[in-house]
């Protein structure tokens, strides 16, 4: 397995776990069990997992009337969107400079 498919697995694995902490955060919220912290589900999202966050946001309708959590999200998402081109398009280039140094 090269390192393009390890990351991909990895970035997916990632958004999966992201989902499913904002899936078991609603379940706490109807049931009044503990809850997943704000700054926690942010976190998540933060650290790659921005798509499945968005995606449990829309899918189970929670967290979408909740400020300033929704635009936390948004920037999260499009910081994401412009610096994963960029890290696809310069990363090898920059790892190979880092490296050769």
């Amino acid at each position: 397995m090269n390192t393009t498919t390890t990351l991909l697995i990895i970035f997916l694995l990632f958004n999966v776990v992201t989902f499913c902490l904002f899936w078991w955060d609603k379940d706490a919220a109807r049931d009044g069990g503990w809850r997943v912290s704000e700054a926690r589900l942010l976190q998540f999202a933060f650290l790659g997992g921005s798509l499945g966050a968005v995606a449990a946001q829309r899918l189970l309708r929670h967290k979408t009337r909740k400020e300033p959590f929704r635009t936390h999200l948004m920037a999260i998402l499009i910081l994401h969107v412009v610096l994963a081109p960029a890290a696809l398009l310069f990363g090898p280039t920059l790892y190979r400079l880092l490296h050769a140094g």
